[in-house]
């Protein structure tokens, strides 16, 4: 079971930046795109310091950083945007959940990325960090991946609207591919549930239960990474009705309700599998059961056969003089053959009986 280290968590102070991630091997590398209907300017690497030269406020500007193990850029970077320390902390410590913060004019979204694991029972799981000010998107992944590939295609080839639209759509945009990932993972573990929900009903090895209960554990977690996602959305549209935040403009909180309702969907539907799972362990301990009930009802049925001929062969086992059935000459077989045929007459009686 996947626990929070809240001791490595509380480590982190304000005042103190440290990677708590996984993934120190990865060098930091600085991506950014600025945009608008007509125009596109994208650097694929660009240093911290270039960046007051390059960002144009008139324009949409994303910047996307790999890697969160060179701390001191991470810090450079959160001077040039004036962002608490608070935040790059956050965005530093992975162990933290998903969260939303609006403080001043900064909108700080934390959010963990699941994604099956291949050949394996696991989850992989990445923090992913977003402040939006000012127009500018600014956006943490842990490591290189293809989460946002198609997003950056629709911004290059000006396809859709979201060229068309401000930082904020574009947030909406990224939200709503790191909720793909939760599809696809739900889709692989309701894949593999429905091989072992299979297996339950004709095997009875306890390696079943065993896997029962670690994918009822990814559900778990899964839960457990969608509700403070559920939640923070649910506090963007509180800032809607609050009318205090401008970075998000109205006609676009639309987008995050659409979120919302995915969470909402995502909930329900691993509620359902997980009522499966429950269904699945019922249904293999039934089973089990039943073929236990088998065996003993067999072991009973040979064990009452036996039972009168026992009783037989223990009378004519006793050694007294007087027992005139000893000297007859055809005793022996008298006597086996009165046992067999009792023994014929149980098997038909439960037979008719429909004992076994």
């Amino acid at each position: 079971m996947r626990k929070i280290k809240y001791k490595k968590g509380r480590k982190v102070q304000p005042s103190f930046f440290d990677y708590t991630g996984i993934h120190k091997q990865i060098e930091t590398e600085i991506q950014l795109f600025v945009y608008n209907d007509h125009d596109l300017t994208e650097f694929k690497e660009i240093n911290v310091k270039d960046l007051e030269k390059n960002i144009d406020l008139s324009k949409v500007n994303w910047l996307n950083i790999h890697g969160l193990n060179n701390v001191e850029i991470i810090k450079s970077i959160g001077e040039y945007l004036k962002v608490d320390n608070f935040m790059l902390g956050d965005i530093l410590n992975t162990t933290k959940r998903t969260k939303l913060d609006e403080y001043h004019d900064v909108l700080f979204f934390n959010i963990k990325s699941l994604l099956p694991t291949e050949n394996e029972e696991n989850i992989n799981v990445e923090q992913i960090s977003f402040l939006l000010k000012n127009g500018v998107l600014t956006s943490f992944q842990e490591k290189r991946s293809d989460y946002f590939t198609h997003i950056r295609e629709r911004i290059k080839t000006h396809s859709g609207i979201v060229r068309e639209k401000k930082a904020d759509y574009l947030l909406y945009l990224l939200l709503d591919a790191i909720m793909e990932n939760f599809y696809i993972t739900l889709e692989n573990e309701e894949d593999k549930v429905e091989e072992i929900i299979n297996l339950s009903k004709t095997g009875t090895s306890p390696e079943i239960l065993e896997q029962i209960e670690k994918h009822r554990d990814n559900f778990n977690f899964l839960k457990r990474s969608i509700i403070p996602l559920r939640d923070s959305l649910y506090s963007i549209k509180s800032m809607k009705d609050d009318n205090v935040f401008n970075s998000i403009e109205h006609e676009n909180y639309s987008f995050f309700d659409r979120l919302h309702q995915k969470c909402l969907e995502l909930l329900e539907q691993i509620e359902y599998d997980s009522s499966t799972l429950d269904s699945a362990t019922n249904f293999f301990f039934s089973t089990q059961n039943h073929k236990m009930n088998d065996v003993m009802k067999t072991l009973t049925v040979v064990s009452v056969f036996f039972m009168p001929l026992t009783f037989i062969v223990g009378v004519y086992g006793m050694n007294f003089d007087n027992m005139p059935e000893l000297h007859w000459k055809y005793g022996y077989f008298i006597i086996l053959g009165c046992m067999f045929f009792l023994l014929l007459g149980m098997i038909y009686y439960f037979k008719k009986k429909k004992w076994y």
